[in-house]
């Protein structure tokens, strides 16, 4: 195995910068599947993969934080060594990811959390994603023949933005959890908006890659392609409307966003936008609430993985997979075996997530059966074929009551960020956060990215007369794969996990945790281990590492086999004597400790 380690990570080095590809791909998509018709088009560019793949995890016997960028880990840092909680780091560093790396997160956009309480014990989820303005219908994204739109003349522009749901979760949990006071966690973030950061060479890419759709609306151009020429890595960027926002946050709390003329200028920019104008209004972001949500537990060898239930997919899909598993001996990561029983467990995983899976506020879920050990034990028999299942269907997990959904094809491709974070006190939390596709919806308005996350929903309302449970409705939560995990032991945390990376998100976490836990793996390496990803029948190959050797084998047992770039942003913390916390080579974040 740890052979097969080596040569997956040696290879991941050798790995060449793929922003072409990852362009192409987004572009001009290949042809659609019946379950993903968008599943080649990907989040954000990939950039090569870095010297963290062969790097040890960080390590601290006090307090931790991985995120993806420095700037923000050290925001988040000077926090937690000045005494402040889990939840004080996370605004810090939330606040400067909106900065530093605007296309994946910020203020604009809404994120999931999970919060282990050390003083209680307690396991607290927390709902922050966006709504569907009142205004909205089922057919919000279908042409005048009732046909789908296509996917970025849904996404850009003000057709494609929910209520933000970022800044009210900020709230909340500095609100509940909160040590340190509240203005002085923006300072940081205020600083380096007014006094600028150097563009790196990830946020130029992705710049440049999609200079076109920016280029649309007057503000947005303004700030990304000054002089009508994209950032380039170096250039030194200012944002001063963004500190202005950040001090109104910092002196009036979420109701400054929300109220006011934070939200007036919101409002406006979604209405007003040109061609594309969308119904958010000043009533839908007065109404916002964060809602806690039953964290949603399934049983992992002698763990319990825990995290966000609907509207989230991620922990039930990520919980099925792993409890397919669970009772099956799984051979190392060399084998390729191991990887047909992961892959088709994902495949089974993802069929109940299309047909079940949404806003559990709006449509019946069978949240219970989905994860029922029995109707677990049930699926995994599917899992005794020595080759790759011909076909996946949904289940038929036990219902509080009778339902009938048709499957769904949302298309769902983030681009997302994920914080892990211990305390001195010994909480934790895990939280990804999002605007969904890289820049959102291309709407700028007072120096933050506004989302396009309403096109995570169906753009079709029914398929062969039945509803589809993921349409669109008035204040309803679009479906998402965002996974902020906490693998628990004994009813406390010993791993902190989660990742971007659209649909994917749910494979890469689950990956990481059968890395972690089954293949005997540190947190750096489990996050840097090449990604073999199958969601609806094609096995996806991390492109340029040594993973790709598997793929005759994989093809032997029945499977397509794709290799592509696979671009995941995994921070993971383990809890243990000491702390341990790695950082994703794939991106630009990085693990601190202390």
């Amino acid at each position: 195995m740890r052979r097969f380690l080596i040569a997956c990570l040696s290879g991941a080095l050798l790995a060449q910068p793929l922003v072409a590809q990852q362009t192409a791909d987004a572009v001009a998509p290949e042809a659609a599947t019946a379950a993903d018709p968008f599943a080649s088009l990907s989040p954000e560019v990939a950039a090569a993969l870095t010297a963290k793949a062969e790097g040890r995890p960080v390590t601290g016997t006090d307090w931790m934080i991985a995120v993806a960028n420095p700037h923000a880990a050290e925001a988040g840092a000077a926090v937690l060594r000045a005494g402040g909680s889990a939840a004080d780091a996370m605004i810090a560093a939330q606040s400067v990811l909106g900065l530093v790396e605007p296309q994946s997160s910020g203020l604009g956009g809404g994120a999931f959390l999970v919060w282990y309480d050390a003083a209680s014990g307690e396991l607290t989820t927390l709902d922050g994603r966006e709504t569907a303005p009142l205004a909205a219908r089922p057919q919000l994204f279908q042409d005048a023949q009732g046909e789908p739109l296509s996917f970025f003349d849904a996404v850009v522009g003000g057709l494609s933005v929910g209520t933000p749901g970022t800044p009210a979760l900020m709230a909340e949990a500095h609100r509940r959890w909160g040590r340190s006071p509240w203005p002085g966690l923006f300072d940081p973030a205020i600083r380096l908006a007014e006094d600028g950061f150097e563009v790196s060479a990830r946020l130029a890419a992705l710049v440049d890659a999609d200079a076109g759709r920016l280029a649309r609306f007057p503000e947005t151009a303004a700030y990304f392609l000054p002089g009508g020429s994209p950032l380039s890595e170096g250039q030194r960027l200012t944002n001063t409307a963004y500190a202005e926002t950040l001090k109104t946050l910092a002196a009036d709390g979420a109701e400054g966003f929300y109220t006011g003329p934070v939200a007036a200028d919101i409002v406006a920019r979604v209405q007003g936008a040109e061609g594309n104008p969308g119904v958010l209004s000043q009533i839908d972001l007065a109404l916002y609430q964060v809602r806690e949500r039953d964290p949603v537990c399934v049983a992992y060898r002698a763990y319990e993985v825990c995290g966000m239930g609907p509207p989230s997919s991620g922990a039930l899909t990520v919980g099925q997979i792993l409890g397919m598993l669970n009772t099956v001996e799984l051979p190392g990561p060399d084998q390729p075996q191991a990887w047909r029983l992961i892959g088709d467990a994902s495949r089974l995983a993802f069929a109940d997530r299309g047909r079940y899976m949404a806003d559990a506020d709006f449509v019946p879920m069978p949240t219970k059966g989905l994860v029922d050990p029995a109707y677990l034990a049930e699926r995994a028999g599917l899992l005794a074929a020595g080759d790759a299942l011909p076909e996946v269907a949904p289940g038929a997990p036990e219902f509080d009551h009778a339902q009938l959904w048709a499957d769904d094809e949302a298309i769902e491709f983030p681009s997302t960020s994920h914080i892990s974070i211990v305390d001195r006190y010994g909480n934790a939390l895990s939280m990804t956060t999002t605007i969904e596709n890289g820049f959102g919806s291309r709407l700028m308005v007072r120096g933050f990215l506004l989302n396009n996350e309403l096109t995570d929903f169906s753009f079709r309302s029914h398929r062969d007369g039945m509803p589809i449970a993921n349409r669109v409705e008035p204040g309803k939560r679009p479906r998402s794969s965002m996974a902020p995990s906490m693998v628990m032991r004994d009813g406390k945390p010993v791993l902190v996990v989660g990742s971007p990376g659209g649909s994917r998100i749910i494979g890469y976490v689950a990956k990481t945790i059968i890395a972690w836990a089954d293949w005997g793996m540190d947190v750096q390496q489990a996050v840097a281990l090449p990604h073999a990803v199958n969601r609806f029948g094609t096995f996806d190959l991390e492109e340029g590492t040594g993973i790709e050797s598997l793929a005759p084998a994989l093809e032997e047992l029945g499977y397509e086999v794709k290799p592509r770039p696979l671009n995941s942003g995994l921070h993971a913390i383990e809890i243990g004597p000491e702390l341990k916390g790695g950082a994703d080579p794939r991106r630009e974040g990085v693990a601190l400790g202390g």
